[in-house]
């Protein structure tokens, strides 16, 4: 399985975890608790990459938490943290 960030967050609109791979665009999951989360999470991971397969496109390189140490430093910046 390839190495992707995974980032996840407790949302009060939907009254559960959300769980997105910000390498994969449109990857995203919801779980009621954090666990179910990442379990789905891993199942539209693999469906993700097997449609991306199957449609010839190349797969992205997984930089892992490199990217999420960007997003971060993004978001800091733009709060003027």
């Amino acid at each position: 399985m390839y190495k992707y960030a995974i980032e996840r967050f407790y949302s009060d609109e939907d009254e559960g975890y959300i769980a997105i791979v910000p390498e994969l665009p449109g990857c995203t999951a919801f779980g009621e608790t954090e666990e179910k989360a990442l379990e789905e999470i891993k199942t539209a991971m693999e469906l993700w990459i097997e449609t991306a397969r199957k449609e010839g496109r190349k797969l992205p390189e997984p930089r892992g938490k490199e990217i999420l140490l960007h997003i971060y430093k993004e978001a800091a910046e733009s709060h003027g943290i």
